[in-house]
């Protein structure tokens, strides 16, 4: 394990919210920020700040702040995004092409390389040059091009079937965009993006704000 195995899953999932708040900062050339002002931006309380990024060590000076180019260089370091990652999309339905067309992956280091399907009049087709090939070609298409991540689009019952192509393939991390839990074996790391769940728990606040 890194040294990083024992920061908790919480704190990580703030980092990238703290990495997009100081790219933006590099954008309107601001150099430097206190943990107090990165606090007004973010939601978070400042000690929670410093209580986060001291997980990685020490960033900040007492009475000057946090360096923005160099801390948004270290968290991107942190979440790995100076590595690039190659990537294949099962299922080149509306989401599948939506994801490839999105232009802000392959800036954060992700390069999709080829979107799979089993729909003959999809196979083909491109989406900003990125060529819709046969699902019967993907473990072929993974090996060969040394493919780091497999991303799920289909719809919930062909979901488990891919995660066991994209395992038999030997990817290292599955993005799951399907409405479903999927088995696979303890070294494939699994992110699962529930789009339902975060839509039901907007209709929950919804009803709560009209009840109140």
């Amino acid at each position: 394990m890194d040294k990083y195995s024992k920061v908790s899953i919480t704190v990580i999932r703030r980092l990238p919210k703290y990495y997009r708040y100081l790219g933006e900062l590099i954008d309107k050339g601001i150099n430097r920020i206190s943990s107090q002002e990165l606090s007004k931006m973010t939601g978070f309380t400042a000690s929670q700040i410093r209580q986060d990024l001291n997980n990685f060590g020490g960033f900040g000076q007492q009475g000057y702040g946090y360096n923005v180019e160099e801390l948004h260089g270290e968290l991107g370091k942190i979440l790995g995004l100076d590595t690039i990652y190659k990537a294949v999309i099962a299922g080149a339905g509306n989401l599948g092409q939506a994801i490839a067309n999105y232009k802000g992956f392959e800036d954060a280091g992700f390069k999709v390389l080829s979107l799979f399907d089993k729909n003959p009049k999809l196979i083909g087709l491109k989406i900003r040059e990125i060529e819709i090939k046969d699902v019967d070609y993907m473990v072929e298409f993974i090996k060969e091009n040394n493919v780091d991540i497999g991303i799920i689009t289909t719809p919930k019952a062909y979901a488990q079937d891919i995660a066991d192509i994209f395992v038999k393939a030997e990817v290292k991390g599955i993005w799951n965009f399907a409405p479903t839990d999927l088995n696979v074996p303890d070294n494939i790391i699994v992110e699962n993006v529930r789009l339902n769940e975060s839509l039901f728990a907007l209709s929950y606040f919804l009803k709560q704000k009209h009840i109140h």
